[in-house]
Parts: structure tokens; sequence; C-alpha cells
């Protein structure tokens, strides 16, 4: 397997920005998943503190692939959901879920139009999920409507691909594909937004949803803690705030 970035290319697209992350992943599904084996330790430290200082509540795994970050949300006592627009990473979270028992509900959704009532999801993870989309409007909506479902006092963590990643030579916000190699060599294209990180703080300051608790770069990837923006920052446990 190879991830190699191409060239550059548009924020625009036409069509459906959610059914050209569903082709792609539905056709690379199987074995996409097979590399994501393991929670990223910058999620898993979220989820212990936010399960540690009061409980994860109803979890939501946005982006969810093959499951991995909706099984830790679900072996830390959340009542946790796996939501992915991929039919294909569905089905390999479906298998994960069997194989490593854990309990969890999966459904197909958009990262744009999620599924769920105002006010429900106490904790959510949202990651490597937002540079897929596209345009910036359909980024910005998303973000929206994590606000929306978020309850007031809610806690997720947000990342994105960075400029600040080794693999890559810009210093300002990009818009590139990147190959992903199947087995047999058959190269399949994946689009991402790559944010520097004064852009990604700011993409999420500017929506009126939620409040940024912190913003840090780690292992390549830009990260945000945030809240709903009604909540008072002083009730956070601060531990919570620096975890990564």
């Amino acid at each position: 397997m190879s991830e190699k970035p191409s060239s550059s290319t548009s924020d625009d697209t036409e069509g459906r920005a959610a059914d050209t992350v569903r082709a792609v992943y539905d056709r690379i599904a199987d074995h996409f998943a097979s590399t994501r084996a393991y929670a990223w330790p910058e999620v898993e430290s979220f989820v212990t503190a936010v399960a540690n200082g009061g409980g994860l509540g109803r979890a939501l795994d946005i982006g969810c692939g093959n499951g991995r970050h909706t099984q830790l949300l679900a072996e830390h006592g959340g009542d946790a959901v796996g939501l992915d627009v991929s039919r294909g990473l569905l089905s390999t979270a479906a298998a994960r879920r069997v194989e490593q028992s854990f309990p969890a509900g999966l459904l197909q959704g958009d990262a744009a139009c999620l599924p769920f009532a105002d006010d429900t999801v106490s904790t959510a993870v949202y990651v490597a999920t937002l540079h897929h989309l596209r345009p910036e409007s359909t980024r910005r909506q998303s973000l929206a409507e994590l606000g929306r479902v978020l309850q007031p006092g809610g806690l997720a963590v947000v990342s994105a691909w960075s400029t600040a990643h080794d693999r890559f030579d810009a210093e300002t916000a990009i818009d590139t594909t990147i190959e992903w190699t199947l087995p047999g060599g058959e190269t399949v294209d994946r689009y991402y937004h790559i944010y520097d990180p004064d852009s990604f703080r700011a993409a999420v300051a500017a929506v009126e949803g939620i409040k940024p608790l912190s913003v840090t770069v780690s292992s390549g990837n830009c990260y945000a803690i945030v809240t709903t923006a009604d909540t008072d920052v002083g009730a956070i446990d601060l531990a919570i705030e620096s975890v990564l």
C-alpha cells in the first residue's frame, strides 16, 4: 500500500461531495480498513479524559471507517454510534464489531447532514474526515452540524491533515489528491484539503455553533477540542482541554 500526493486540485467539484467520497471509499474499503487497526493515541487520550471526567454519554464517531474509534468509545463506556458515508467501510466496521465484541450502532450518513436531533450527543470524535469534504462550504456545514447535535457542554475532538506533515512542502493550505494503491497496483485518487495550522484554527473558530478549547498539531495533523458555543468554558475540566 502507498499513499502519494498527486497534483493540486480545485476545491470546487461537480455533484455532491458526499457521493464522491462514498464512491472512493467503497472502492478501497477492505484494503483501507486492513491498514487501520489501532486507535490514534491523541483520540485515545481525549476519550480517556472525557470518560474519567464524567463519562462519555451518547458518543458519536463521525467518519468511523472500520470502527476503530467507535470501539474505543464503546470500551470506555460510551453509548457509541459510528457513522460513515461509505457502506463498504461500514461493512468492515460491522465485521470488527463482531470480532472484537463491542456494543455500538452503525449508521450510513453524511457528515454535513447528520441524522441526529439537536443536542443529543454528549461526546464526538470527528477525525480524518473533514479534510475529504469539498467545497469549503461543506466543510463549514459539517462543523456546524457537529455543533448542532452536541449537547450543551458536550465535547468533541476534530482533526484534519496539516501542512506540518512531513509529506507536504506547502506552508499554506492546499487542495490536492493523494493516490491509494490497491494490492493489484490500481490507484485511486482521494481528495484532501490540507490545512495549515492557522487556517484550521480559523475554520473551527468561525463556526457559530462550536467553541474551540484548544488547537494543536500532533503527528502531522491539526487537532481541536471543541464544545458548544453556549458552554461556560470555566466549567470545562482543564485536564480535558490539555490532553492533546
